[in-house]
């Protein structure tokens, strides 16, 4: 079996969204003291590699300690967007060209390239978003979830989040945000998981995104 790690580390330099804070690691037991390592996290919810649920955006709407285990695994594809120059839609041309791949898909994940950014003022650049009919296709089929290698679902500039409140307003839908390596997965349906932590009425969490081979 050939396993693909789709998920960067997490580290208190790391690439967060503008205006909130980078993870805290604050020692709270220590070998020397204690006879053992135990560490006081401290970080938001939509940190590295994470997951939206409904609730992110709507009060009532459901949370992703709601959604059962089998939410976050399944059959994915990659939609590869690399040629895509800054600022330029994501069309249902990439979509078409899958032809029915992706309609068999449980999770579409949009490959931008954009990991290669990770750590640098370039990542929180003007990267391509799917436009509006890619996400009435998404909204009308029977997806588990979406998923990106950029900060956002919506542009940085839109601080409505246009996009993310037309998805979750119509379907119980996970987004995955901060994805890596989809360039190693190929462009055939592949197993994929992306458990988030269990948290009580969770908005978000971090998850461990993982591509498998059999």
């Amino acid at each position: 079996m050939k396993v693909i790690d789709l998920t960067h580390v997490i580290t208190p330099d790391m690439p967060v969204y503008p205006g909130t804070d980078t993870p805290k690691f604050i020692p709270a037991n220590t070998y020397e003291k204690d006879g053992f390592k135990e560490t006081l996290l401290q970080m938001y919810s939509h940190t590295g590699t994470h997951m939206d649920p409904p609730a992110h955006l709507f009060p009532g709407r459901t949370t992703l300690d709601q959604f059962p285990a089998d939410q976050f695994i399944g059959k994915a594809l990659v939609i590869d967007c690399r040629d895509l120059a800054e600022g330029e839609a994501i069309t249902m041309d990439r979509l078409r060209k899958a032809g029915e791949k992706a309609e068999r898909a449980d999770f579409l994940l949009f490959n931008l390239g954009w990991d290669q950014r990770w750590g640098t003022d370039a990542y929180f650049g003007d990267y391509p978003c799917i436009d509006d009919e890619v996400l009435d296709y998404i909204i009308k089929g029977n997806y588990k979830g979406i998923g990106f290698d950029v900060i956002g679902l919506d542009p940085i500039a839109d601080g409505n989040l246009t996009r993310h409140k037309k998805l979750f307003a119509a379907c119980d839908i996970v987004n995955i945000e901060n994805l890596k390596n989809l360039e190693l997965c190929g462009n055939e349906l592949f197993w994929f998981s992306c458990f988030p932590l269990r948290l009580d009425n969770c908005d978000g969490s971090p998850v461990r995104a993982v591509a498998w081979f059999e």
